[in-house]
């Protein structure tokens, strides 16, 4: 019996997390990918149209679980479990979080919230209401806030919409009503009955036009919160495994902005398991094995007494990146502070806006915010990172 992960390109969730977890949980492991040639030779890989559920089934021989952690094959990997008669997501739950003008359709019809929402098909020009401004326009089935943008006029989205279309012709956007407030995450853990709260972050971002993350620091939600965002992933059929959830508190009331059908991602999830304390990629495999949630040892977030922080450096310009430092491991005043590269010296930069300008993460965890936040800005005044044009 053998655990089938479905992947695309390689991530540090499967190559630091899930494989080191299936090794310790002494389970056989192969990687079903459309890229095999782009992973690492000491993994066991087998190339498989993985976005096609039928060549999934085919490919999985005698499997104990199947899962993935990518947004793009969450529903082709749930439809695949099922025909094989594996614990996994629901196929319908997992489309609905990949198209975010469902995912709203979903939720008003529910009655729990209503964000004005207007679809834009491939070739169509947007007819958006003037009073919907500002607005956010982002693709329909988009991830790592790529080619997400605030406009403030029915020119200026023209203008983003033909900008987006240059790159990627036959997309389908999404043009939606802009929520101001904190950005929050909210990330579960559910079986078949029941959902866990992992935790929460509180999210920093870049300046506007775009909405690059820069910055993470630990917040569980509140009682409020928690109640209405289960309302919400109820309304979406959201239970099973994980998931990781963005929203706002506008007024007091929760307003989504997103729902990942996933982990947390760009090493938030390694960060996070290492916060609560817990195997958290076993504890996932587990589920997919066909545990119950009861059996894992979940900590309570709201009782961790630690504190952690998550800062992004992220490229300025393009060009090429001539000076970086290498992995890191350190601790400072009792702080665990840690620099992991995401871009190896030499590679060339292409400056978007987005999460795909990380050049590195570095994060800490100690003992309260203060503390924590200190030394994390001492550790990184000792960094530095050169993009030659």
């Amino acid at each position: 019996m053998r655990l089938y992960l479905t992947a695309l390109n390689p991530t540090d969730a499967v190559l630091e997390g899930f494989l080191p977890a299936a090794v310790s949980l002494g389970l056989p492991v192969t990687v079903l990918t459309d890229q095999p040639e782009q992973w690492p030779a000491d993994t066991t890989v087998e190339r498989c149209a993985v976005r096609d559920a039928t060549a999934v089934v085919a490919a999985a021989i005698r499997p104990a679980a199947l899962l993935s952690n990518s947004d793009h094959l969450q529903e082709a990997t749930a439809i695949a479990a099922r025909q094989l008669g594996l614990p996994g997501k629901s196929p319908d739950a997992a489309r609905l979080c990949k198209d975010k003008a469902a995912a709203r359709r979903a939720i008003a019809a529910a009655g729990l919230d209503v964000v004005r929402a207007v679809a834009v098909e491939p070739g169509s020009d947007p007819d958006i209401p003037d009073g919907m401004f500002p607005a956010v326009v982002k693709p329909r089935d988009g991830v790592a806030s790529e080619d997400a943008y605030l406009v403030t006029s029915p020119h200026e989205l023209a203008t983003r919409v033909a900008e987006i279309r240059r790159r990627r012709p036959v997309v389908a956007l999404v043009v939606e009503e802009y929520l101001p407030g904190e950005l929050r995450t909210y990330d579960t853990l559910g079986d078949t009955a029941s959902l866990a709260v992992l935790g929460g972050w509180r999210t920093g971002l870049g300046p506007p036009p775009t909405f690059t993350e820069t910055s993470l620091d630990w917040s569980p939600p509140r009682e409020y919160d928690d109640v209405e965002l289960r309302a919400r992933l109820d309304a979406l059929g959201v239970r099973f495994g994980t998931c990781h959830t963005e929203y706002v508190v506008q007024d007091g009331r929760v307003r989504l902005i997103e729902v990942n059908y996933r982990l947390i991602g760009d090493r938030m999830d390694l960060i996070l398991a290492e916060l609560l304390g817990v195997p958290l990629f076993e504890y996932i495999i587990r589920l997919h094995l066909g545990e119950s949630l009861a059996a894992l040892d979940l900590p309570t977030p709201a009782r961790i007494p630690r504190h952690a922080r998550v800062e992004y450096v992220c490229a300025d310009r393009s060009g090429r990146l001539s000076v970086a430092p290498d992995r890191l491991d350190t601790v400072l005043n009792g702080v665990r502070l840690a620099c992991r590269p995401l871009r190896d010296v030499g590679t060339m930069i292409d400056h978007t806006g987005t999460n795909r300008d990380y050049l590195a993460a570095l994060h800490a965890v100690g003992p309260d915010p203060n503390t924590t936040r200190t030394a994390l800005a001492t550790f990184r005044r000792g960094l530095q990172w050169t993009i030659v044009a």
